[in-house]
């Protein structure tokens, strides 16, 4: 949407405060552009990009993602927060290849909010190539973010209560897709269980 007298009152209405329904984990990388991937316009989604994607669990302290979705979820009243990864991530890739000795740069200190979604290629799919376990990790990597989301008290109340939905999505550029799949949480313990359902799964092309 370009601004010209057509949508000139549509501005105006923004002008005066907003209200969007979504609020959108993307990552930082060029190539994905959440508004041009699902058609967004102005004022209908909250947007924040960081480096893979990521949400921090809440234990891990202040960030500018969750002090977002803080903003988001409690005086904007998002319905909906959907966690986008994406194909040849740059940050996944600089988790999936850390060594253990101590490196202090800011990349590797982020990219670690993904550690168990590290763990959790490395078990599933160790057979793999390098590659795969990356692609594997890229959308490992969102349903971690989906998980670290319910550690923020606020949000999980008002997801149990059924006020607010988790949505994860992966986009792949190289063969122009996007897949979309849905939290499934009742409630449930998940430090005791470690198992998350997942449904409405789409796949788009």
């Amino acid at each position: 949407m370009f601004f010209n007298r057509e949508n000139l009152e549509h501005y105006q209405n923004l002008a005066d405060g907003q209200a969007p329904k979504f609020m959108v984990i993307a990552c930082a990388d060029s190539r994905v552009c959440p508004s041009n991937i699902l058609g967004f316009q102005p004022g209908e989604a909250f947007i924040v990009r960081n480096v893979a994607n990521m949400v921090p669990p809440c234990e891990s302290g202040p960030s500018e993602t969750n002090a977002a979705l803080e903003f988001a979820v409690n005086s904007v009243k998002v319905e909906n927060i959907l966690v986008i990864g994406h194909s040849r991530c740059g940050g996944i890739h600089a988790l999936m290849s850390m060594q253990d000795e101590e490196d202090p740069s800011f990349i590797r200190s982020w990219v670690l909010v993904g550690k168990n979604a590290r763990l959790n290629t490395k078990a599933a799919a160790s057979s793999l190539s390098f590659d795969h376990q990356c692609s594997h990790c890229e959308k490992e990597s969102v349903n971690c973010s989906l998980l670290n989301l319910l550690t923020y008290p606020w949000i999980e109340e008002k997801v149990r209560a059924g006020a607010l939905s988790l949505h994860g999505g992966y986009y792949n550029f190289v063969d122009c897709t996007f897949e979309k799949w849905t939290l499934d949480y009742d409630g449930s313990n998940l430090k005791e269980s470690k198992e998350v359902a997942f449904r409405n799964r789409s796949f788009w092309s």
